[in-house]
């Protein structure tokens, strides 16, 4: 098996008489664009293999998607912070692309249709991003959230703008290596899921690709990886294609603390009944007062404030459903989004002022803020209960 050790070259691979071009390039990149179109020409492949899945690709297929998005099934499924973290990534690598004028992965686009011009057969070969999403969620520690959720957080405030020559230079096998190094120490379950993981899931996909001549189009920091695993003998990727289910330890910290708030709450009405009843006054008052207070902050619907104020002191004894998803819900009734604030999703997520006057963003901050408050106010509730029971003991 033999490769070229110029990064932005194709590699070349040889699988048992089967010649693979594997294509690292970078979703911003005008010159990807290029090089894996005159890739496919020049070669004639068999097959592309493209890192999509067929979401992505029909997202790429369809700029204007966002006008059709259905903001009820969306946090009726619960899915909203899925989509909050998508659009977030998504608006990040739109400002990447401003300094080369392309828009994100217009190489993997250009891969397809190249392909589907010359009446070569295209192979999409990444993970499903839903499957990667919640894997990263699931697999991911508690402190390892909050950082993941800091750097998003991060995203929405980075102006930082790539031209071609900047993505050369990240392209550069020790440049990539390097700062995949940096993402396994401070993020290894990160790293393991967003490249390990889909590097085997991609490489064999890859290798079980028929045709004498394959094109493999992946962004630039999956190269290393997928040579590295089509030198080894073929693995199963069942593992890595699988959603975890929600830990036990997590299923039961979310029953747990409810029912030992009602618990305590029992346990002090037997000792000291007026005692139990200033801690649930406690509880109801600072759970409504914080989640409305996450309206106010929002700029929310009065009606959505109203619904937070009633539904705090009951979603917070539940992990099936929390307070942002009613005064959400109820938001978006009473101040639905015009089709023009859904086409600007993509855009306006990243500024932070367009949150209160986009109504499609406004629902997500109402959602964000309320669920904040209601968690502030579990928190300050839970700690005078558990006062109240330790006094009456």
């Amino acid at each position: 098996m033999e490769m070229e050790k110029t990064a932005s070259a194709p590699v070349e691979i040889d699988l048992d008489g089967k010649r693979v071009l594997l294509v690292g390039t970078a979703h911003v990149s005008r010159e990807s664009a290029e090089t894996v179109e005159r890739t496919i020409s020049e070669n004639s492949p068999d097959a592309v293999c493209v890192e999509l899945d067929a979401g992505r690709l029909e997202a790429l297929r369809q700029p204007d998607r966002w006008r059709s998005l259905d903001l009820r099934a969306v946090i009726r499924r619960r899915q909203l912070p899925t989509l909050i973290a998508n659009l977030i990534l998504a608006s990040y690598q739109r400002r990447l692309g401003m300094g080369t004028k392309t828009l994100p992965g217009t190489e993997l686009l250009a891969a397809v249709e190249s392909a589907e011009r010359n009446g070569v057969r295209v192979e999409l070969v990444d993970r499903e991003i839903r499957v990667t999403l919640k894997r990263v969620w699931r697999l991911t520690g508690l402190w390892k959230k909050a950082k993941l959720l800091a750097a998003l957080c991060g995203a929405l405030f980075e102006k930082e703008q790539m031209d071609e020559e900047k993505l050369r230079e990240l392209q550069d096998r020790e440049t990539l290596g390097a700062m995949l190094d940096e993402m396994g120490e401070e993020l290894p379950q990160l790293k393991q899921v967003l490249i390990d993981e889909r590097d085997l899931v991609l490489a064999e996909r890859i290798r079980a690709c028929e045709g004498k001549v394959v094109v493999a189009v992946v962004g630039a920091g999956h190269v290393p990886g997928i040579c590295r695993i089509l030198r080894e003998p073929a693995r199963p990727v069942d593992d890595a294609l699988a959603v975890p289910p929600p830990s036990f330890a997590g299923k039961a910290a979310g029953w747990a603390v409810p029912l030992g708030i009602v618990l305590a709450v029992a346990l002090t009405a037997r000792l000291d009944p007026q005692a139990a009843e200033e801690g649930a006054v406690v509880w109801i008052l600072a759970t409504s007062s914080l989640c409305a207070l996450g309206g106010l902050v929002s700029l929310a619907h009065p009606f959505a404030i109203l619904s937070g104020i009633l539904a705090a002191p009951i979603t917070t004894l539940s992990p099936l459903l929390g307070a942002g998803y009613v005064t959400g819900l109820v938001q978006l009734f009473f101040a639905p989004p015009a089709v023009s604030d859904l086409e600007a999703l993509p855009d306006e997520i990243g500024e932070p002022k367009r949150w209160w006057r986009n109504r499609a963003l406004k629902v997500f901050l109402v959602f964000l803020l309320t669920s904040l408050g209601a968690a502030a106010g579990n928190l300050v509730g839970t700690a005078a209960i558990v006062r109240k029971f330790v006094g009456a003991l």
